[in-house]
């Protein structure tokens, strides 16, 4: 994984709160990082729409 993806996952699990089981669920999708991870997860229900947005705004502000 790269460095910006381990970043991600640490803002998902220490800035919005979401458990690690919930992320390795998300992850079980082959087509998860990078790019469709934020939504994986909200099609699941385990972010809400201001979570999502949150992490778009975090992937614009890195470059992601």
């Amino acid at each position: 994984m790269n460095p910006t993806a381990t970043r991600l996952l640490n803002f998902l699990q220490q800035d919005l709160d979401i458990p690690p089981e919930s992320i390795n669920l998300a992850f079980k999708d082959k087509q998860a990082m990078p790019h469709h991870f934020p939504m994986i997860l909200w099609q699941y229900g385990l972010l809400d729409k201001q979570q999502l947005e949150s992490v778009f705004d975090w992937l614009d502000d890195h470059d992601f």
